[in-house]
């Protein structure tokens, strides 16, 4: 099978056609500057209602914060990132039985964002696992690098543990009880995308990945500390963020968004590429029930506020958000009242 990805080992001296962007829809990086009011809130502080009022704040203003002390250890965190790129280092015919273009696949290999549908690709390859109930999925897991079950699976529930006292902090920061947010969302799923961003000849002329929110509820990414690349839209101009040292990038999706009742948003972000070096990032996403309703509680929807969005299922909006092109408009336009 001819490699369809781009970590092949193959150096780039020019950008292929296929991932230049329109003049019109390029990063223009000379005009980015560095976001440097970012929320960094220390997650392991007493103060409970100080850090809910942080993480509020946060979710209302910007969408998006770094947790620091958050309580995923160190060592769990280092082998993650080691056994990532131990993977993507593999020979391209190893990685290339575990490729698909199918998104309903539950472990697969792929590129871009939706190869089949979009009119530019994106300069990233990424591996997609679900991640929970762990015991049903790390058997289609790879085996090679061979303790790649085994550090994916710490890090999986670490992060999932992270996740769920997050959620909790922000159901609070909304006048909710801790458990409201958590119950309305269901037995959660939890899916992971190693992202591998390949250095770029052209780093001007295309994406990683363009301006997008999450489909998901919450995404808890982990950040290359050595190569940055994320940026966030603020105030109509996008901003880097630079990875704060053993902190975690927390982003409301936009199911959190609609339960909030649209106080608190979604924040649309992208991922730009280095022309020096590759660059990983790791991103794991808390995912509705299938058969919850995706509905703000009735506390949100007092006093004379009315419901922003329709009652939908996470099925019909991830069905709606992969039939189309990635940078397209919000999804949630589509469940608006």
């Amino acid at each position: 099978m001819a490699a369809k990805v781009i970590s092949s080992g193959y150096r780039y001296t020019t950008l292929p056609e296929g991932y230049v962007r329109p003049v019109n829809d390029r990063p223009n990086l000379s005009q980015v500057s560095e976001c440097n009011d970012v929320p960094v809130i220390d997650f392991g502080g007493s103060d409970k209602s100080r850090i809910n009022k942080q993480i509020g704040d946060a979710c209302r203003n910007y969408g998006f914060f770094q947790v620091i002390n958050h309580g995923v250890p160190n060592e769990i965190v280092e082998k993650m990132q080691q056994v990532g790129r131990e993977f993507f280092e593999l020979p391209v015919e190893e990685k290339m039985k575990l490729y698909s273009e199918d998104p309903t696949k539950t472990m697969r290999l792929s590129t871009s964002f939706n190869i089949q549908k979009e009119q530019v690709h994106n300069w990233r390859d990424f591996l997609r696992l679900h991640c929970y109930p762990l015991d049903q999925y790390t058997p289609e897991w790879p085996s090679n690098p061979s303790h790649f079950k085994e550090h994916v699976g710490s890090y999986c529930i670490a992060v999932r543990d992270l996740g769920m006292r997050i959620l909790e902090s922000i159901s609070e920061s909304l006048g909710l009880d801790k458990e409201c947010i958590k119950t309305i969302l269901g037995d959660q799923g939890q899916h992971m995308a190693i992202n591998h961003y390949p250095v770029c000849p052209e780093p001007e002329l295309t994406y990683g990945l363009p301006g997008h929110t999450d489909p998901n509820a919450l995404t808890i990414l982990l950040q290359d500390t050595l190569v940055s690349g994320l940026q966030v839209l603020k105030d109509g101009k996008w901003l880097a963020v630079k990875p704060h040292p053993n902190a975690f990038v927390i982003n409301i999706g936009d199911q959190l968004e609609a339960v909030s009742n649209g106080e608190y948003k979604s924040v649309w972000h992208r991922a730009v590429v280095n022309a020096e070096k590759p660059r990983m990032s790791i991103a794991s996403f808390l995912c509705p029930c299938n058969d919850s309703i995706i509905s703000a509680p009735k506390e949100l929807i007092q006093d004379g506020r009315t419901p922003v969005f329709k009652n939908f299922t996470y099925p019909e909006y991830y069905k709606k958000f992969w039939s189309r092109d990635l940078d397209q408009e919000n999804c949630l336009e589509f469940f608006k009242s």
